[in-house]
Formats: structure tokens, C-alpha cells, sequence
């Protein structure tokens, strides 16, 4: 792969563009043929169900999924015969706590017993998990499961009215312009899937104004993306003053947080309110924002547990994955916390309600009585003239804002920041503000928002 990828850099600019067209063919045809559609159509008929009739379907495939892990995965073989219990034990998602909750360094550790002896090794396919530092996971999957993955993520697309064959400008973090390359233009075309790839990599402030102007060319209807990159965009938008010179219909993210602060200056930007889901691939969880802005668990793609955090407020999202029967993951601990929704949304969509995401892929910053605080985006949401923050920690009870200042950055930003920081932490943690040019990403194009040296600080994985 490392070797494709390094020819792909030394090929001229017009070849990429026929590379990354080519590559779109592929995934097109893989994703979305058959039986993708009748997929898509079977989501979308659910979309209204009650919240029984989508409990009862949830249950009715988690009990067949049980016993395909049984009968067939030699690892949940043994995992059931030391635990005393059988497959026929569980019956709905609250008899899942009767077994151990599967850990990814267990997954590890198992791999080939964890593989399906059901699915021949043709019909495999590999994938992979990224992360930072060899946090990734490889495990393998299948056509089917892909295909219904994208069929649960276009039915959320389709909620907003977003059609599949709509181009897209994509901030994201693959790898499609060379690290060496200085001068635009700083994206390639995929045609088959309708989509401008921007790079990630390249989004310096002198070089913004080149991605505002191809999307000023190209106009696309549809942002999508990592929220840190499009922030980044709109930051620049508003800093200078330019004017996109065009409506941006829908905005929508993954892959990180979206934090309230990114939200708003998104929102500023392009006038319109960003749209989210979370999701992973290994699949064995997935929300979908619906148009009252609220997160809704799609109970009939994965069986989703919400366990109380011992370690911070909120609760552990556990999962267990239907759709891939060549590597199935029951009870899989993701290592994401959420906080949940009382609310009956107006919707009318079934699905229990996620109200945040409060410790996705970030650490926690830790005070001197031990106290540990996470989801501190709200420190930023009215300082428009910081481009970018970070929170970086290594010591407990002292805290670094590493701070990418914009053009009209003053010292009364600076006053605001400290002022919202005490807020926040009080007053006996000692804070520095780092001024930095630019703010370092993963190796995937992702922004960590709080970074921790501490071990008790550390969110327990990396990020993805």
C-alpha cells in the first residue's frame, strides 16, 4: 500500500486526478451496487417504526447474531462455556451484561479465533481502524457489511434531503496531494463519486485562498469533513471578511468532535448548521442527527449498551456489530463516553438519544485535587479571533493552550481566554498560553483537541 501511495505522489498533477477518479470507480461499485439499494430501502422503511417495533427488531437480530457467534466464532465458543451461560440466554440487550465486555487489546491478542469459520476467506475483505500510535485495528469484513453500513449512513444523509450523486467538497485527511507540493491546486477530483478532494495538509493561511476559490468555481452544494478543517476554512472566512459567493446547502462531519465552538464558527461562516453522526468501522455503533439537531441511536443497525463511566461522568459505549459476520464483535468496548437525552424528539424517529459526545478520541485535563474535566470546547465559543486551540497538559493542575492566533487577535482575546479558562478550571490551576503557528495533526489529518501526558489523564486509546 505504501508502495502504491508513493507512486501515486510522483505521478503529475492531471494522472492523479485520473488515479483518484479511478479509485472512486471502485469504491462506487463496491459500496452501492447490489444489493446496496434494497439495503438503503429496508433502512429507510424503519425510519418511522415505533420505538417497540424497533426494539423488538433490534432484539430479534441480536439473538441470531448471538448464535451465529456461538456456532460458529471459536473465541465466543469458549467465551460462553467459561462464562456458564448459553447462547440462548440472550434474548434482548439488557441479557448481554451476563457477559464480559470485549476489550480491543482482546481483540488483539485473539484474532484468529475471533474470525468467523462461517465465511470462507474469498468473501473477506480487510480493513482497518487508524490511529496515532499503533492504536489501529486490522480485522476483516465483508461486502454485505460494508454496503449496509452505507446504507444506515445514507439514510441519515437522505433525512436532510442530501441525494447520492450531489458533488461534494471533502475536508478530510487522505492523502491525495504530495506533502513537497507548494502552490495549488490543493485537491483532486474523484467524478465517479462526485467529490473535490480538498488535502488536509495543506491548509496554511496563505494557501485558504485558494481552497476559497475553487470552491467559489466548482460551487459545490455539500461540505463534508473533519469539523477542525472546515472550522479552519471558516475561520478564514470570517477573519478576512471574503464572501464564499455562494449557498452551501448542507455541511456535514465525522471522524472527530464536533465541538460547539467549531459548530458556531461553521455556522457564522457558511449560514448553515453542520450535521453530524458518529460512527466507526468496526461498526458496532452509530447515531445520526435528525433535523431538530438531535443524536438518535440507529437501534436496527448495531445493539448499543450505555454503561455508567467509573472513571468521569457519563456513560461507556459498548457494542456489538450484526453486520459483519466475518468478525463479530460482541460486546466491544469503543473506549467512547457519551452523556444521554431525556428528551422526546419532535422528530418522531425511534432511538434512544445521545445528547453529546463528551470524550471522543480526547484526553481529560486533570486539576491538583485529582478532579478530571472533559468537554472544554465551550472555553472557545465566542473568541472568533482564535483560529485554532489545543489543550495540552503534563503536569497536574497546570494546563498549556497552545493558541493559532487569527489576524485581528488582540490582548483583550488574551484577557477573555484567561477569564473563560478560570471558569472553568479556578483558580489555583496555573495556565500558559503557547502562541504557535500552526497546530499538529495526526497522521490521518485529525486534530486532537485535548492532548495529555498524563496516564491518568489519557482517554485509553488513540485517535482514530
Amino acid at each position: 500500500m505504501a508502495d502504491i501511495e508513493s507512486l501515486y505522489h510522483k505521478l503529475p498533477t492531471f494522472l492523479q486526478h485520473i488515479a483518484c477518479s479511478l479509485e472512486g470507480l471502485r469504491i462506487q461499485g463496491g459500496r452501492f451496487g447490489d444489493p446496496f439499494p434494497t439495503l438503503l430501502r429496508e433502512y429507510e422503511e424503519r425510519t418511522f417504526w415505533s420505538a417497540e417495533q424497533i426494539r423488538a427488531f433490534r432484539d430479534q437480530r441480536l439473538r441470531s447474531f448471538v448464535q451465529h457467534c456461538a456456532r460458529t466464532v471459536p473465541f465466543y465458543r469458549r467465551r460462553f462455556q467459561e462464562c456458564g451461560i448459553s447462547p440462548e440466554d440472550i434474548q434482548t440487550l439488557d441479557d448481554l451484561q451476563h457477559l464480559p465486555i470485549l476489550t480491543k487489546d482482546e481483540v488483539r491478542a485473539h484474532y484468529p479465533e475471533l474470525v468467523s469459520e462461517a465465511v470462507p476467506r474469498w468473501q473477506q475483505i480487510v480493513t482497518h481502524t487508524s490511529g496515532t500510535t499503533g492504536g489501529g485495528l486490522r480485522f476483516a469484513t465483508t461486502l454485505r457489511a460494508i454496503q449496509e453500513q452505507w446504507a444506515c449512513w445514507w439514510r441519515y444523509r437522505r433525512w436532510h434531503s442530501i441525494q447520492q450523486g450531489t458533488w461534494c467538497g471533502y475536508f478530510g485527511g487522505r492523502s491525495v496531494v504530495p506533502i513537497s507540493q507548494s502552490h495549488p491546486p490543493f485537491w483532486r477530483y474523484n467524478y465517479p463519486g462526485k467529490q473535490i478532494l480538498f488535502s488536509g495538509y495543506h491548509m496554511s493561511p496563505p494557501n485558504l485562498k485558494h481552497y476559497l476559490n475553487e470552491l467559489r468555481r466548482r460551487r459545490p452544494p455539500w461540505l463534508h469533513g473533519y469539523p477542525s478543517l472546515l472550522a479552519l476554512l471558516a475561520a478564514y472566512i470570517l477573519e478576512t471578511g471574503e464572501d464564499l459567493g455562494y449557498q452551501v446547502r448542507w455541511i456535514t462531519v465525522g471522524a472527530e468532535n464536533l465541538l460547539l465552538h467549531q459548530a458556531d464558527l461553521i455556522e457564522r461562516a457558511f449560514g448553515t448548521r453542520p450535521k453530524q453522526h458518529y460512527g466507526m468501522a468496526e461498526a458496532v455503533a452509530n447515531f445520526s442527527e435528525c433535523e431538530y439537531g438531535n443524536l438518535h441511536v440507529d437501534e436496527d443497525f448495531a445493539a448499543v449498551e450505555f454503561i455508567p463511566n467509573p472513571d468521569a461522568p457519563g456513560f461507556k459505549v459498548i457494542g456489538t456489530n450484526f453486520t459483519n459476520l466475518a468478525f463479530p464483535l460482541l460486546r466491544y468496548d469503543v473506549l467512547d463516553v457519551v452523556t444521554l437525552g431525556d428528551v422526546v424528539c419532535p422528530c418522531g424517529m425511534p432511538g434512544r438519544i445521545v445528547a453529546s459526545i463528551d470524550g471522543r478520541q480526547e484526553d481529560y485535563v486533570i486539576l491538583k485535587n485529582g478532579a478530571r474535566l472533559g468537554r472544554m470546547d465551550h472555553i472557545f465559543k465566542d473568541l472568533i479571533n482564535i483560529r485554532e486551540a489545543q489543550i495540552y497538559q503534563k503536569v497536574p493542575g497546570e494546563i498549556i493552550i497552545r493558541v493559532v492566533r487569527g489576524p485581528c487577535y488582540t490582548d483583550a482575546d488574551e484577557e477573555s481566554l484567561r477569564r473563560e479558562i478560570r471558569k472553568r478550571v479556578g483558580e489555583d490551576t496555573v495556565v500558559f498560553i503557547e502562541y504557535v503557528s500552526n497546530l499538529e495533526r495526526s497522521p490521518t489529518g485529525k486534530l486532537r483537541f485535548v492532548v495529555s501526558d498524563i496516564k491518568e489523564g489519557q482517554f485509553g486509546r488513540s485517535l482514530l
